[in-house]
């Protein structure tokens, strides 16, 4: 018996030492050998600070008024658009949005992924079909191509979505065909994070999302997106950090740029609901992949035990993407760091973020 309960002991030991080293973050000692700082102090605009896109749905219609206003009046103040613009100046993911977003002193949360001429352009969606009405992948579009799309063409200022055009349909793709010249007038398309670094210039942090279609598979052009991205970012002046849900991304960084700020993204997935991979990516258990400085939650799930975990372990915690002052009062015991969209924040009280 007392062999029995001895063994017990030590497996379940070795099993608990197992579980901390796998879902640890990147220790004090690397990220100083490293260089390493924290994530500003700032609040982060969900795909720059917009006018039309992610987030400004009728469920937040109550705030998001005075948010639209100030990204169509910092977008202006940049110089992008005047107040005769019927439709949006700054839909999500645009020079605009970011440009407005560096104007009111935001930090930048963005996306990216490759074209079909393999430029690293920022976008969150695989298709246009949600900001342009255009049902084609941006990985079967060149930038010439995408740089001839309108974001957003016929939607109103605070559009949560594009209308469809009139020639596509979400089942026959092909049948879209992009115009051989430019629209006519004031308009945004889909930036080369090139451009936007540029635009932003130093002015505000950054955080780079590394977008994949599909969590199990790494091929060449995976390579390909992180090289590419990873070069801009090197030879950028100003303070930035990555994130990714896979983390093999965030293992390439490690390996490759262990001196830049590495983040995992996760959600708290249900167990039996949903892919297995995404699951235990959600209770942080590939962190032994990418051993991540910051961890960017669900804000919903700000009360996870392998969030508060990671924190304990010295990561920080970053929420997205918070909508409201209710949410972002609801989350802020659980979060250092936030990103948000469709409501204007208050100052984030200090002390908060010291939790």
């Amino acid at each position: 018996m007392a062999k029995t309960l001895r063994n017990i002991v030590i497996g379940a030991a070795a099993a608990a030492g197992a579980a901390v080293w796998a879902t640890a973050p990147r220790s004090f000692g690397n990220r100083r050998k490293n260089y390493v700082s924290s994530l500003p102090e700032v609040m982060y605009a969900h795909r720059g600070l917009h006018d039309a896109g992610s987030g400004l749905s009728q469920q937040y219609a109550g705030e998001s008024g005075e948010y639209v206003a100030l990204a169509r009046r910092m977008a202006m103040q940049a110089g992008y658009g005047t107040p005769s613009e019927v439709g949006p100046i700054a839909p999500e993911n645009s020079l605009a949005a970011f440009a407005a977003a560096a104007e009111a002193g935001y930090g930048i949360e963005l996306d990216v992924q490759l074209t079909l001429d393999n430029k690293v352009v920022v976008a969150h969606d695989p298709d246009l079909l949600r900001v342009a009405g255009d049902p084609r992948k941006i990985a079967d579009l060149t930038y010439d191509e995408l740089m001839r799309i309108a974001l957003f063409p016929t939607a109103a200022p605070g559009a949560e979505t594009s209308p469809l055009l009139p020639s596509a349909t979400a089942e026959d793709p092909a049948i879209v065909k992009t115009p051989e010249e430019a629209p006519k007038g004031y308009y945004q398309h889909v930036p080369l994070l090139a451009d936007v670094l540029r635009v932003v210039d130093g002015r505000v942090p950054i955080i780079v999302e590394f977008k994949f279609e599909n969590m199990r598979d790494w091929g060449s052009r995976d390579d390909t997106l992180m090289q590419k991205a990873a070069d801009l970012l090197d030879a950028y002046k100003g303070v930035y950090a990555v994130e990714s849900f896979n983390p093999a991304a965030m293992h390439w960084y490690k390996e490759n740029h262990p001196n830049a700020s590495r983040g995992q993204l996760a959600e708290d997935a249900p167990f039996g609901g949903a892919d297995p991979v995404v699951w235990a990516a959600g209770k942080l258990a590939f962190n032994w992949m990418s051993r991540p400085d910051f961890i960017a939650y669900d804000y919903r799930n700000g009360n996870s035990k392998a969030l508060a975990f990671a924190r304990r372990m010295g990561a920080q915690t970053v929420a997205w993407t918070v909508r409201s002052e209710q949410e972002l009062n609801a989350c802020l015991p659980y979060f250092d760091r936030f990103i948000f969209e469709a409501f204007v924040p208050g100052e984030t009280p200090a002390s908060a973020l010291q939790l």
